[in-house]
């Protein structure tokens, strides 16, 4: 199904859902590769212009990298989220990696802009804690913000995130940390 079109009415009546559709080593190349039409074969939905933006092809580097370090990273990382039932993509989420010596795996999440604020950050974040949830090796659940992100400091609340300390991201700067507990 494709996505609406900018004059539709894009929030959903009620909770809006995500589904994930793993994105697999071949599809993560596509995307490096600005290949939209491959990957989007691939991975049997259409990825929205954003996911081949310089703001996500970074991203795309990152993930492969990991993928060759450790193949075991592919199941716990990079994630098409799609709208259900629509069956459009409004981002990508995953963990930053496989659950480290402590059982501690960090969330990531992406919203294509045009949909923001209409609830899939929150969606997507609901999916990976039951995912977390789900992993008996999984004990904690960190999220890092800037404390500038007022958006995604907003999506974390109510889901029992407690502060954790701050760190520094060669990427990001000065970040937060949150975590809960994965049950």
């Amino acid at each position: 199904m494709t996505a609406p079109t900018s004059g539709q009415d894009l929030a959903a009546p009620g909770p809006v859902a995500v589904r994930f559709v793993a994105l697999t080593r071949p599809i993560l190349v596509a995307l490096r590769d600005g290949d939209l039409t491959a990957a989007s074969t691939l991975a049997g939905v259409e990825f929205p212009g954003f996911f081949i933006g310089d703001s996500e092809l970074w991203l795309w580097r990152l993930r492969l990298s990991d993928i060759a370090a450790n193949p075991e990273a592919a199941r716990w990382i990079a994630r098409a989220a799609v709208d259900e039932p629509g069956g459009f993509v409004v981002g990508h989420a995953g963990f930053h990696g496989p659950p480290d010596d402590a059982g501690m795996v960090e969330v990531g999440y992406t919203v294509v802009p045009e949909y923001r604020r209409r609830g899939y950050a929150r969606a997507m974040l609901t999916a990976l804690l039951r995912r977390a949830a789900d992993e008996p090796q999984v004990r904690v659940v960190r999220a890092s913000i800037s404390p500038d992100n007022a958006a995604s400091l907003a999506t974390i609340a109510g889901f029992g995130f407690e502060p954790a300390g701050e760190q520094w991201d060669e990427e990001d700067g000065r970040e937060l940390l949150f975590e809960v507990p994965a049950r």
